[in-house]
């Protein structure tokens, strides 16, 4: 007992989601010692939904792989390939079997029963949904016991996770609130000037050597502001602004990827972090959302729109500085028409605007 209590502290002892996963298999490899334990994520769009991986252990590992946030979606397994998996998810119930043989393993002939794996799936639900499946590949059936604490571990992960969404998370939208945003950006920073020194040291990376994937990665901050956000306010009451921000929160989930980062800062202003290799591909995302907003009949109100502005960010940044960038794009916008993105680097060359003095964080936060 005193083990499971150990391992329930380091579990909540983060509040990094990323980290609480691989804790989280870390612990239960120890609790149980099975062959392998791994948490599947369950994303994607209607019809191409995919598995990605959070965190997977086996049974020797060092330590927990899991696959890039970042990773393109086709290069992930398609959910449809596992569906045990989804009828773990649909069901919300443990599943439990063994595995077959490979047709060429069943070929050579009968394998030992010892030597095959039994597949345990557990759901991982959220307060809103089943997002995806604990697996846990282990010598023989887990007991009655062991399904049990398992079953409870997750309830005690699920309700951190809750907690953890109660302090991080704008209570109207749903989306990521503005006190999360800075420890977001410096963990982008980190990982932007990591990869600097790593190019500076072989500049040849990534170059023909795929150990050197995505070397040179680029983040984006955007600034999203609703256009005549007060009119709404005042002509159809506060009830009805607020549902012009949910229904924009679920715009702006349908318009970027997954693992884009969504903030509400407050009012009717909204950030964006994202990856992305070039800063079209910002810009096609952020007229993705520009363009679905404009054509969304929103209830009573009817037609909106956004103002948007975004910049790239440069290694040594401040989340101040970025955002200061963003933001004087985005009143640019404003000024010349509104419903408009741009891109505060495109501005400076053409000479439309200055190039930002460097802020210090305090001075946003």
């Amino acid at each position: 007992m005193s083990e499971v209590v150990d391992h329930l502290a380091e579990l909540t002892g983060f509040r990094d989601r990323d980290v609480m996963d691989v804790t989280l298999v870390s612990a239960l490899r120890d609790l149980l010692e099975p062959r392998s334990v791994a948490i599947y994520r369950y994303i994607g769009e209607p019809g191409a939904e995919r598995w990605l991986t959070r965190a997977h252990l086996r049974g020797d590992d060092a330590v927990a792989t899991a696959d890039p946030l970042w990773l393109e979606p086709d290069r992930l397994p398609l959910a449809a390939a596992f569906p045990q998996r989804l009828e773990c998810m649909r069901s919300r119930t443990v599943l439990q079997w063994q595995q077959q043989p490979l047709a060429d393993e069943a070929e050579a002939g009968p394998a030992p029963k010892s030597a095959l794996d039994w597949i345990n799936l557990f759901p991982i639900a959220t307060e809103r949904d089943v997002i995806g499946v604990l697996e846990i590949h282990s010598a023989s059936r887990l007991k009655s016991k062991s399904q049990r604490m398992v079953s409870s571990v997750l309830r005690i992960y699920h309700n951190f996770q809750g907690l953890l969404d109660y302090s991080e998370r704008d209570t109207l939208t749903g989306l990521l609130n503005r006190k999360t945003f800075e420890e977001s950006f410096l963990k982008a920073l980190s990982e932007l000037s990591t990869l600097a020194q790593v190019v500076a040291a072989d500049p040849q990376a990534g170059e023909n050597d795929r150990r050197h994937e995505n070397i040179h990665p680029q983040y984006f901050l955007g600034v999203i502001d609703i256009d005549h956000f007060k009119a709404v306010n005042d002509g159809f009451g506060h009830l009805i602004g607020d549902e012009v921000l949910l229904l924009l929160s679920r715009l702006m989930r349908s318009s970027f990827r997954f693992h884009d980062l969504l903030y509400r800062f407050g009012g009717e202003e909204f950030v964006v972090l994202m990856r992305c290799d070039e800063g079209v591909d910002a810009a096609h995302a952020f007229e993705r959302l520009r363009h679905n907003t404009e054509q969304y009949a929103f209830p009573q109100v009817g037609r909106i729109t956004v103002s948007i502005g975004f910049t790239q960010v440069r290694v040594g940044d401040s989340p101040a500085a970025a955002f200061e960038r963003a933001d004087k794009a985005v009143y640019h916008a404003k000024d010349n028409g509104r419903n408009q993105v741009h891109n505060h680097a495109d501005l400076v060359s053409a000479g439309q605007m200055r190039e930002v003095t460097q802020l210090s964080d305090m001075e946003l936060f």
